[in-house]
């Protein structure tokens, strides 16, 4: 079992059709569907149901094709890390990020980097944590920035940015009409709830209520902020979420929650166990520690310019 009749089997797993598959690898029908059954011999499995008009993948099928795109992914890496090793910094730079903040301050960290290393490239990619940390964890990833808390066992990191939790609540909503832009916790009482997806965030989220004696009506549950930005806009229920950078929406009022007020870190995190990290992701990492500890973000090059809320930075951490 080789990469070559990997690729073979991941495009007819695919396309379902031998004489698609074989149009896309650019080679004729017959070699390809005696590829395929010579794999089938050697792993001593049947991959695929053979119907008149198409192909249907057995459960054998299956699995080897979710594990095929994963070697194959790891294999392109592999290559990708290899070539960032010559005399000049170069190679892709894998990195994993949640929704909201998160690629807005990766966004600036490679533009500054950028700078220094112009032959480097990037593969970035958006999820959940569970999401991102699966993907870090298999090896596809070099390095995710994530929601805290995280998994500090088995993963090294640092904060990299710090957000207040907010209300983003429909024009149409009376609560929206309330003058300033402050909301105490007790208002969102009773009201149903968009909350993110994360069974530590559901848990922070509820305990965050019973501090004032109450208990949250949880409507929805969801990874990304921009469906969680259209519910609310249909006031579906009222979306609470760490602030993202502004994202303008005529029919969202967004305030900031308080009484009390909790703030959302994120982490820049990678495997403790990666002995092997590349030249190009350590140096990768330093410069990310020297813009956080410069403060960076907030000079004139890198400056946020978008209205945010201010909290007292000992707001407890959810």
């Amino acid at each position: 079992m080789d990469f070559r009749s990997l690729q073979y089997f991941v495009t007819v797993a695919q396309e379902l059709n031998f004489t698609r598959a074989a149009e896309k690898l650019q080679m004729s029908q017959p070699p390809l569907s005696n590829q395929i059954r010579a794999l089938e011999e050697e792993l001593g499995v049947r991959l695929f149901i053979r119907g008149k008009r198409r192909l249907t993948l057995t459960d054998a099928g299956g699995l080897l094709l979710q594990r095929s795109v994963q070697m194959l992914e790891m294999a392109e890496k592999t290559r990708r890390d290899l070539s960032s090793l010559g005399n000049e910094l170069s190679g892709t730079i894998c990195l994993g990020m949640v929704e909201g903040r998160a690629p807005y301050l990766a966004a600036r960290w490679i533009a500054g980097f950028r700078e220094e290393y112009p032959l480097v490239r990037y593969e970035l990619w958006n999820g959940s944590s569970d999401d991102v940390l699966d993907q870090l964890h298999r090896g596809l990833a070099d390095l995710a920035v994530i929601a805290a808390p995280y998994d500090m066992e088995h993963l090294d990191g640092f904060v990299v940015g710090r957000e207040p939790w907010v209300a983003m609540i429909s024009r149409a909503h009376p609560l929206a009409a309330l003058p300033g832009t402050e909301i105490p916790l007790s208002s969102l009482v009773g009201q149903p709830l968009i909350v993110p997806r994360r069974r530590s965030r559901v848990e922070a989220i509820r305990q965050w209520f019973a501090g004032i004696g109450a208990e949250p009506d949880i409507l929805c549950e969801m990874s990304n902020y921009m469906d969680a930005v259209a519910l609310a806009e249909q006031n579906v229920g009222i979306s609470i979420f760490p602030q993202t950078t502004y994202t303008p929406n005529a029919h969202v009022v967004s305030k900031l929650i308080t009484q009390p007020p909790k703030q959302a870190e994120y982490v820049l995190v990678w495997e403790r166990s990666q002995r092997l990290q590349t030249t190009l992701v350590r140096e990768f990492i330093g410069y990310v520690r020297d813009f956080i500890e410069a403060d960076l973000i907030h000079t004139p090059r890198f400056q946020v310019r978008e209205p945010e809320f201010l909290l007292p930075e000992d707001a407890p951490r959810l």
